[in-house]
């Protein structure tokens, strides 16, 4: 008997747009405007990645351009937002922080402004048919010039306070420090957004490090690097920097072996916050709810502790005052409530 996951209130704050998909609107969409899915996005999907190497990350993010060139319409746009936010009503989630780089969709939706209207719209239009409060975070690119990602900081500062809430880096670490995006990562705190770029997931505790020093990270987009430097995971939990952990991810993407070798329960104990998160379910399958499953069964984490990771994600989440003391709220009577089938 154990209570139902689904039911626990939480907040999402790693989630990629184009990656947010659903599978059978993937191939829906790209039927209907004529775009040819590899196997690994047709039939044979979830596709096997693995990206610690440059060849592995060069084709996940292939198949990803590929997902990403079925939203050729402001309907697909909307379509996608609706959806996700379906889904995290579905998993128990109140608050849904999606993370979007404006110019990869540019070309198609007549510049980084007009796309990041559109995108504001679609998400305004899918809290009030799904009553999930959705937040954007504008993310640059690591492996563009960081003057591109001044240009996306500037844009994200015009809508704070207008669903934009936070700013982030992503791509791979490898081939573009966290220390170069400095000026970018300025322009966007001083307008009062949430800093939250990706850290410590193909590279170790220098990148995460750097994220911190540099780029006066929030929030950290993995992390998982911290558990190489005591000292530094120290940092983080005194701090409380919090690690937007994805395990399913992690392992997909050949980070761990296997789940059990994610390092959640160790830096859950070390006092880190976390907030667990489903990344890219296009491509690695499994969603939000899913990865509560995951530290249930495979890292034994009682439902106090489950109700704890949910806590931690709203208090990391740029969420409304308001909104942040609802689901808290909603947290306690879930560890109230009684146990049941799940």
């Amino acid at each position: 008997m154990e209570r139902p996951i689904s039911r626990l209130p939480k907040a999402h704050l790693h989630q990629h747009f184009t990656g947010s998909m659903r599978h059978s609107t993937l191939v829906e969409l790209a039927e209907r405007y004529g775009v040819h899915l590899p196997q690994a996005l047709a039939t044979d999907w979830p596709p096997h990645l693995r990206a610690t190497d440059e060849r592995g990350w060069f084709r996940f993010q292939r198949l990803y351009d590929i997902a990403r060139s079925v939203l050729a319409t402001p309907e697909a746009m909307y379509r996608l937002l609706h959806e996700s936010a379906e889904e995290e009503r579905a998993a128990g989630s109140g608050w849904l922080e999606i993370q979007v780089d404006p110019s990869g969709y540019a070309s198609r939706f007549d510049g980084l402004t007009s796309t990041l209207e559109l995108v504001l719209d679609a998400a305004r239009a899918a809290e009030r048919e799904t009553g999930v409060a959705i937040g954007i975070m504008v993310a640059a690119n690591r492996t563009k010039h960081p003057l591109d990602a001044k240009a996306l900081a500037r844009l994200a500062a015009q809508y704070a306070g207008r669903g934009v809430v936070s700013f982030g880096l992503n791509n791979d670490e490898r081939r573009g420090r966290a220390l170069d995006f400095e000026g970018a990562f300025r322009i966007a705190r001083r307008a009062g957004l949430l800093s939250a770029p990706h850290g410590g997931e193909l590279l170790g505790a220098r990148s995460v490090r750097e994220c911190l020093d540099e780029l006066s990270a929030d929030r950290l987009g993995h992390g998982v690097g911290a558990t190489e430097d005591p000292y530094l995971l120290e940092r983080i939990a005194t701090q409380g920097v919090t690690l937007e952990l994805c395990p399913s991810s992690n392992v997909a993407l050949g980070v761990y072996d296997e789940l059990g070798h994610v390092p959640l329960r160790r830096l859950f104990d070390a006092g880190a916050p976390i907030a667990l998160g489903a990344d890219d379910p296009l491509l690695f399958g499994p969603r939000l709810a899913e990865q509560y499953r995951i530290a249930r069964e495979v890292f034994g984490f009682a439902d106090s502790e489950l109700a704890e990771l949910a806590r931690m994600s709203i208090r990391g989440s740029a969420a409304p005052e308001a909104l942040k003391k609802e689901l808290l709220a909603g947290v306690d009577t879930w560890l109230a409530t009684p146990p049941e089938d799940d």
